[in-house]
């Protein structure tokens, strides 16, 4: 069996660092453009990084890619067509390649979706975020109620036939009604898959200096308890903490994150996981950043890479895990090995221990948290650490 066939799937994260403004909730590393975008320097950058981070990819093909940001449908389809041609040259992409772009549900750019679409991208993810006018105000949104309406039609227009809604709960001053209607009317826009997430305020945002007032707690739980109750009974089965999707439409490149598989991340700031086999057999596991600003990042004078580090494999139980025990039906407990290259009977006295206290599901061909570890997957995680 070859090394590539051994190795986890690959997939590619592609950052877009710009943004039209900068949300006061958003911890992303975004940027306002306050000019015209240096477009063709940055496809320029992008080659010339994954040329860079091509030999870790040991002869395995592209299974998903996602473009995030900032706001990635700031970039003409232009500049795509140019990016994938490129990268085609250099790696093949899998006959079912899904490959996911984020873009903002403004009229000026529901423009591009079908020219999106025409150049391979199958899969939109839309920041819709609220429906509430006051809402995407406070929330430093750039489109208005209409837009966010009119956003999930023009997708489909454009024959997209999967795609995502973003939508937040847990807003500043919003009660249990007004967070189903939100949810309702993202229902109603008919999309395949829902990130329904509760804002948290984050350091080094806008909203961390001026903290705006959040519902209280009793009202947080209403609002999960009721909507993940509208959810299913519209046929959205929660399959990670915020993920919600109809039936074989969850999003294959966040499931291969989940799934400890690998990524290679390129842009401004991207990160990027990667398994490497020696000859021997041996495995090592390496995340790898890159320069965060977009003029360092552009600058040929700065190497992209800015910091890499091996994980440890004393760090490797709790890292998969991590990820693994966030999806509600868990991986196939094989996994383990075949994703890390340890043996999963090293754990057993913690797996073990936390099948006991009612953790983790009985199954022993599955590592799955059951409902009771899913509201305490912190304290659940902390059996994996490293002494």
């Amino acid at each position: 069996m070859s090394t590539a066939a051994t190795l986890p799937p690959l997939a590619l994260y592609i950052h877009v660092p710009w943004c039209v403004r900068k949300c006061p909730y958003c911890d992303f590393n975004s940027h306002a453009a306050n000019a015209e975008l240096p477009e063709a320097a940055y496809i320029d950058a992008l080659l010339a990084d994954f040329a860079s981070e091509l030999p870790a990819a040991q002869g395995r093909s592209i299974s998903s890619v996602f473009i995030g940001g900032g706001t990635p449908s700031l970039l003409s389809a232009a500049a795509y067509q140019r990016l994938f041609s490129a990268l085609r040259e250099q790696i093949a992409f899998s006959a079912d390649c899904e490959i996911t772009l984020e873009a903002n549900p403004g009229t000026f750019e529901q423009d591009k979706f079908a020219a999106y679409r025409a150049l391979g991208i199958n899969r939109l993810s839309l920041g819709i975020q609220s429906f509430a006018p006051e809402q995407l105000k406070a929330l430093g949104r750039i489109h208005g109620r209409d837009e966010a309406l009119n956003a999930a039609s023009a997708a489909r227009q454009a024959g997209f036939d999967n795609f995502n809604l973003d939508l937040m709960h847990g807003l500043p001053g919003q009660d249990l009604d007004a967070a189903l209607a939100d949810l309702a009317q993202a229902i109603d826009l008919k999309p395949t898959h829902l990130s329904w997430y509760q804002l948290t305020i984050e350091p080094n945002t806008e909203y961390w200096s001026k903290p705006p007032r959040l519902p209280e707690d009793e009202t947080l739980w209403a609002i999960q308890e009721h909507g993940q109750a509208l959810l299913a009974q519209h046929g959205f089965a929660q399959y990670e903490v915020s993920a919600y999707a109809q039936t074989g439409r969850e999003a294959r490149h966040n499931l291969n994150y989940w799934q400890f598989g690998d990524f290679i991340g390129i842009g401004a700031g991207a990160h990027g996981k990667l398994s490497h086999i020696d000859s021997a057999g041996h495995w090592q596991i390496e995340r790898r950043w890159k320069t965060r600003t977009p003029k360092d990042y552009l600058n040929p004078e700065k190497a992209f890479c800015a910091g890499s580090e091996s994980i440890s494999s004393a760090d490797l139980p709790f890292d998969f895990m991590m990820n693994a025990l966030r999806l509600h039906a868990g991986v196939p407990s094989e996994l383990y090995h075949a994703r890390t290259g340890q043996q999963l009977s090293a754990l057993k006295p913690a797996l073990t221990d936390l099948r006991r206290r009612g953790l983790l599901v009985e199954d022993q061909a599955r590592l799955c948290a059951t409902p009771q570890g899913q509201m305490f997957l912190n304290d659940l995680l902390q059996q994996f650490l490293a002494d």
